[in-house]
């Protein structure tokens, strides 16, 4: 057969061997609002390792052969353990090094904020690895409610290296942990746990219990303890759970199966059984709700960054081909329908990343100590439902205007090649992830019953206040309505409305003049395709900035 019909011309390349630092205008200048003296040369270096094409192929083959379950070894023994493919622990590996899992608790200020950049950047290559690590990172501050347990176990969570042997804590160089709260009968209504805990006596941990239960979501069963919900006699409370006890015998945790989920392929999602396994009370008994409140405040950062992560390499992919490809006689990136679309969605990623960074910021200036006046812990006991929100909300429809940019080729995969098509599955997980959209917006009508929070608000948007018409009249409508808002159900729509003035005001502070107007100008009413920029506005300059 002849060759002459599959030369391929009019097709993009891959994306591949890019500093996704270095080309991050956005990001860098956000860096640079909230943490002056962030270490541009770690972040450049882990940009260029996680835009080269010898880690984007990691990425690929750790989704394209997710991980197995072994349950029983060929003698039959039950063994309970998850065997993934080399690739994966390659990028586990990687994201260890870089100090994004229990690392930043042990530095100073401004680690949250650049770990935060950090996380972003890693997404870009691969997010779903980064579950056991974002667990990690959430759990860690919370074992100091048993400083037994976090004097053994945090030297191993803040280490940078990996260890993916299946062996006690005390003989591994670095240590993952998980969560498991989720039940069949309750899922975000965790009060309706039934796994219970008996009390089994004392020991060098504290009190000592023996659990029997389920749970219907475990993500990540290879880590080396988990934080659960149970029913003890006090109520439903927090407690430590090793895969591998003290005395070197394993923990009664069995697999029933893995997850088949729509992305997130690399990452092992569990159903669990416990029979009898030992655990050890982690704060007081009765306060299991708090205490996984505090971690989930946590993970939910992970989940705003996450998506923002993706948003920016679903822009960079589309960036990319538009200005390799030609059609009716132009390249699509000057076609001008096209030129808006692209210029749209290079505003939300750039809204995202400040939105998203203005949260880490709230996070570590509270960890550090650097909040005398109480203005970060109330924004960030405000941002976390309102970024976790809104950021997550999006996602999805970026991934799918970004997707339509390439055309037929974004939608297909290709044996994992097609990374767009991996990214816009892998989008709706961090939406349901650690609370989905009306458990946000229900925290944040909670956090709006404090009187401090509306003033908290008005000083926040004050930086933006009369630099653009359309924010001034959506932020007095807004402000008046946070001091009266009772009716729960209007309670999504005030968490998109502070999303926006929030991002609106943080990019009039480290963003150009170009998308600031654009963004007052297109997102302040009730439009939520992308592409609609109005006539006059710079496309140009914004793209240039992209």
């Amino acid at each position: 057969m002849s060759r002459a019909t599959h030369t391929v011309f009019n097709q993009s390349t891959p994306l591949a061997d890019v500093n996704l630092f270095s080309g991050n205008r956005a990001l860098a200048d956000a860096l640079h609002f909230h943490d002056a003296g962030f270490n541009s040369a770690r972040l450049a270096a882990l940009g260029a390792e996680m835009g080269s094409a010898v880690m984007q192929q990691h990425a690929r083959l750790a989704n394209a052969f997710p991980p197995q379950l072994k349950s029983h070894d060929r003698f039959g023994r039950r063994i309970d353990q998850v065997e993934f493919h080399p690739s994966y622990h390659v990028l586990m590996s990687a994201a260890l090094r870089h100090g994004l899992h229990g690392t930043p608790w042990s530095a100073g200020a401004g680690a949250h904020v650049e770990r935060a950049a950090a996380f972003l950047l890693f997404t870009e290559c691969e997010p779903s690895v980064l579950c056991p690590v974002s667990m990690s990172y959430a759990v860690t501050p919370a074992l100091r409610a048993n400083m037994a347990i976090h004097s053994d176990w945090f030297p191993g969570l803040a280490s940078r290296s990996y260890d993916e042997r299946f062996l006690p804590f005390d003989r591994k160089n670095g240590l993952t942990m998980g969560m498991g709260m989720t039940e069949k009968q309750g899922g975000s209504d965790v009060r309706a746990n039934t796994t219970r805990a008996e009390f089994d006596g004392d020991d060098a941990w504290g009190r000592r219990y023996r659990v029997t239960g389920h749970k219907w979501f475990l993500s990540a069963p290879m880590c080396d303890a988990f934080l659960i919900l149970a029913q003890t006699s006090g109520g439903l409370s927090c407690l430590f759970l090793p895969r591998i006890l003290p005395d070197g015998t394993v923990n009664a945790l069995a697999i029933q199966r893995l997850k088949h989920k729509l992305g997130n392929h690399a990452n092992a999602s569990s159903e669990v059984e416990f029979e009898a396994a030992s655990a050890w009370l982690v704060g007081d008994e009765g306060r299991g709700v708090a205490q996984i409140l505090a971690m989930g405040a946590i993970t939910r950062l992970d989940c705003a960054l996450g998506t923002a992560g993706l948003m920016r390499h679903a822009l960079s992919l589309a960036l990319h081909h538009a200005r390799q490809r030609e059609a009716f006689g132009k390249r699509l990136v000057e076609q001008p329908l096209m030129k808006n679309v692209l210029a749209d969605l290079a505003i939300e990623s750039e809204a995202a990343t400040a939105l998203a960074l203005r949260l880490a910021r709230a996070v570590d200036r509270c960890e550090a100590g650097q909040d005398a006046s109480g203005h970060e812990a109330a924004m960030r006991r405000l941002l976390t439902p309102i970024a976790k929100f809104w950021i997550c909300k999006r996602g999805s429809h970026f991934a799918q205007e970004a997707m339509e940019c390439l055309g037929g080729n974004g939608y297909v995969e290709e044996q994992g090649e097609g990374v767009m098509a991996r990214i816009y599955r892998e989008m709706p997980l961090n939406s349901i992830w650690e609370g989905a959209g009306n458990i946000m917006a229900l925290d944040l009508l909670r956090t709006l019953r404090d009187p401090a929070a509306g003033a908290a608000l008005e000083h926040e948007l004050e930086p933006a206040r009369q630099a653009h018409p359309a924010f001034d009249r959506r932020r007095d409508l807004v402000l008046r309505a946070v001091g009266g808002i009772t009716e729960e159900v209007e309670a999504r729509r005030l968490a998109r409305d502070l999303a926006l003035l929030l991002q609106a005001t943080l990019l009039r502070q480290h963003s150009s003049d170009a998308v600031f107007a654009a963004f007052c100008a297109s997102r302040f009413d009730t439009a939520d395709v992308f592409g609609l920029l109005p006539a006059g506005v710079g496309l140009d300059a914004i793209l240039e900035r992209a």
